[in-house]
C-alpha cells in the first residue's frame, strides 16, 4: 500500500516552463544528426 506521507516527503515540483526550456536548450547534447555527420566526415578522410 502507498504511504502518502513518505510519498510527500520525496515530492519535487517540477520546473516552470521557462526554467525547463532552458535546462533543455543549454545542454549541448550529441543527436543523430552530429552522430552521422562525424560518420560521414571519417568515411571521406
Amino acid at each position: 500500500m502507498i504511504d502518502f506521507e513518505e510519498e510527500l516527503k520525496k515530492f519535487q515540483p517540477s520546473l516552470e516552463v521557462e526554467e525547463a526550456e532552458d535546462a533543455i536548450y543549454n545542454r549541448d547534447l550529441t543527436d543523430m544528426t552530429d552522430i552521422l555527420l562525424e560518420m560521414m566526415k571519417q568515411k571521406h578522410n
